[in-house]
């Protein structure tokens, strides 16, 4: 019953899964019959279509996928183990097995367990070393030799560990700590009306819209010909999460704001096809006319010509016939095509024009901006969108920037709450006796500036009575000295 209320939790042809392995992952489309290579292991998904995300599955001859067990899982227990390390050389004389009885065990179907509890049998230093360092040892075997994978559902935590640790350079180096913060620092919450500048990937695009569940808006603002979603199609969003998603093309920020907007200025579509298909069909007009003629020809020549002659004859009356038939067919086909350039160009603009009209309205909730371009313009230029009382929030992989944006919005006013931090992390491991913070950490994080907008006006009448104030206060105070001089 709990599984048929919640069919999001079982893997299905067509969705977007994430394969596991211990700290490394790698997002796929389950599809069937085809190759996956993670890992340096080939396999099938077709056996892991029905089961429950997170079911850790083991990799078998012939590259297709079976569930673990759980009675599999047993950890092997040791009776005998060393007080220290220091009589242990390694010399690579220890291992009793070869690199050939190793290979000539996989060949035989021995599954990777067996093979780690026949390493740590022939292995003449194993019991001699202490308990941490049969563990490790243990660990380290069972990572090289046991093919197990966990297909987990993407999420946005997995998606940015594993956009940081395999391709960090498309999202900016952005850090999964720090977005969580970009998102805790923009109030993202479902009913909101966000305005998004990334060139993430779409990462930040889909955290977002993971946060807000469907309910909302939110307004993608994207530089260059199309917004980029690469990392937004792996979160495997339903069809509703998207009638939400609206677009604006960055250089029409300014025709916006100016008030000189206009989606015909847009590049239409190249509507070169229709003089090439008249052309067309004039050639094809002197095609039938020229057919014509040689068929009269043919007919008064076919009186004084033998029975050879009409047979040619007819032969090019059949290729004549049949090229007319290409030729419509592909007059067809051209004017499908040039239909539907049309109709999505008619789409593209409709959608721009609702756009702009969510836009105009300057009451967003919230600005996110993440990207490879100088902060300062942009959010100068976005935050004009933003309603009053509302957070904005800015990343860069660097400091300077957003000092430079930091000083510039002092300077023009209007925001309050200004904040620039720097994330910092690192990770820690939790054992029995052995918990230390891991030797390896990451560098940087990157830097986040944060503030809230607040309206003009108020500011500025306040500005001015304190201008007044300052220059009444020496007066009077020069008044109070006059008379208690007197």
């Amino acid at each position: 019953m709990e599984e048929s209320a919640r069919p999001g939790l079982r893997i299905r042809e067509g969705d977007c899964a994430v394969l596991k392995r211990d700290e490394v992952f790698k997002a796929v489309p389950v599809l069937r019959r085809r190759k996956v290579i993670f890992e340096k292991q080939w396999f099938y998904l077709d056996n892991a279509i029905g089961h429950i995300y997170g079911t850790r599955f083991e990799v078998s001859s012939g590259g297709s996928l079976q569930p673990k067990k759980k009675m599999e899982e047993t950890t092997t227990e040791t009776k005998e183990a060393g007080t220290d390390n220091r009589n242990i050389v390694d010399d690579g004389k220890s291992q009793k097995l070869t690199h050939d009885d190793i290979k000539a065990l996989k060949d035989q179907g021995i599954k990777g367990q067996e093979i780690v509890q026949q390493l740590i049998e022939n292995s003449t230093t194993f019991r001699d070393k202490t308990e941490f360092a049969q563990d490790k040892y243990i660990k380290k075997k069972k990572k090289k030799y046991e093919a197990v994978i966990t297909i987990v559902k993407p999420s946005t935590r997995i998606l940015s560990t594993m956009y940081y640790a395999r391709e960090p350079g498309k999202i900016n180096y952005l850090r999964y700590d720090t977005l969580a913060q970009m998102l805790t620092l923009g109030n993202i919450r479902a009913g909101n009306k966000m305005i998004v500048m990334e060139t993430c990937a779409g990462l930040i695009l889909g955290a977002v819209m993971e946060r807000m569940g469907g309910y909302g808006s939110i307004i993608q603002m994207y530089p260059g010909g199309g917004p980029v979603r690469a990392a937004t199609s792996c979160f495997g969003f339903p069809e509703s999460f998207f009638n939400t998603l609206y677009e604006f093309p960055l250089n029409k920020v300014n025709s916006l704001v100016s008030g000189t907007f206009s989606s015909e200025t847009l590049p239409s579509e190249p509507e070169d096809n229709i003089p090439v298909e008249e052309e067309s069909n004039g050639s094809l007009d002197e095609k039938q006319t020229l057919i014509q003629e040689t068929e009269e020809e043919s007919s008064t020549e076919a009186v004084m010509e033998s029975n050879e002659t009409e047979e040619q004859e007819q032969e090019t009356m059949d290729l004549a016939a049949e090229d007319a038939k290409y030729k419509d067919s592909k007059e067809k086909g051209n004017k499908e095509n040039i239909r539907e350039k049309q109709r999505k160009q008619q789409e593209r603009r409709r959608k721009l024009v609702e756009t702009a009209a969510l836009l105009v309205e300057k009451n967003a909730d919230g600005l996110i901006v993440a990207s490879r371009f100088h902060p300062t313009p942009l959010l100068l230029s976005l935050l004009e969108f933003v309603a009053p009382s509302r957070p904005f929030v800015v990343y860069c992989q660097y400091k300077e920037p957003l000092l430079e944006c930091y000083t510039k919005l002092r300077e023009k006013g209007g925001v309050i709450n200004l904040k620039l931090s720097e994330t910092w992390l690192r990770n820690y491991q939790v054992l029995p006796d052995r918990s230390h913070p891991k030797l390896m950490m990451s560098g940087g994080g990157g830097y986040l500036l944060s503030g809230i907008t607040v309206t003009m006006e108020k500011v500025q009448s306040d500005a001015s009575s304190l201008e007044a104030q300052k220059i009444e206060e020496p007066t009077s105070k020069k008044r109070k000295l006059q008379e208690l001089h007197c």
